[in-house]
């Protein structure tokens, strides 16, 4: 017999592994583009850059919706959808100033946001499949670190942000297949 928290888990997982999905080829395409344009600011580089959180955001809230009919705990969702927003922001902001600022800020984005899913896979552990949203949620605290010590070098460079972008994909994919299958009972 399942808990009314599993049973809530039960619906909310095929949008979950939906989503997960989605996450993982916006962020192989996303991270594409940005390798193809370069490290330089250009409009197309700007352009991108907010879009990847904005991308978040959005995806925050499908995730919170879903979860929410599931019967599961949003409060992180709503955190994440804030600090994304701020990030968007913070990004079209820096993008006037150069490279340097915007990975501050994208690291700064990447700390926050990192802690938030972190918090929230651990949150849903009990729906299996969460501890490569725990791995990513920790690694991008550290790689937000990174980004913001490597704006004080010479010559910072955008291209960091594609691997992360990849590899945070990568543990959207991990989490979708590891998500357990709901099975038909009659």
């Amino acid at each position: 017999m399942a808990t009314t928290a599993s049973a809530g888990h039960v619906g909310a997982t095929p949008a979950l592994r939906r989503l997960y999905v989605i996450r993982f080829v916006f962020a192989a395409a996303w991270a594409a583009l940005l390798l193809v344009s370069g490290s330089e600011l250009t409009l197309g580089a700007k352009l991108l850059l907010i879009l990847y959180p904005a991308f978040d955001v959005a995806a925050a809230v499908v995730d919170s919706r879903s979860t929410r009919a599931g019967g599961a705990p949003v409060k992180g969702l709503y955190a994440n959808i804030a600090i994304s927003s701020l990030a968007a922001a913070g990004i079209a902001v820096a993008g006037t100033s150069g490279v340097a600022d915007v990975l501050r800020v994208w690291g700064a984005w990447a700390i926050l946001s990192g802690l938030v899913q972190l918090l929230v896979g651990a949150a849903r552990r009990s729906m299996g499949g969460q501890w490569a949203m725990i791995a990513s949620g920790g690694i991008s605290v550290l790689a937000g670190a990174t980004f913001v010590q490597s704006a004080t070098r010479d010559n910072p460079s955008l291209t960091s942000l594609a691997g992360y972008a990849t590899l945070g994909g990568i543990f959207f994919l991990v989490s979708a297949f590891r998500l357990p299958r709901t099975e038909s009972r009659p």
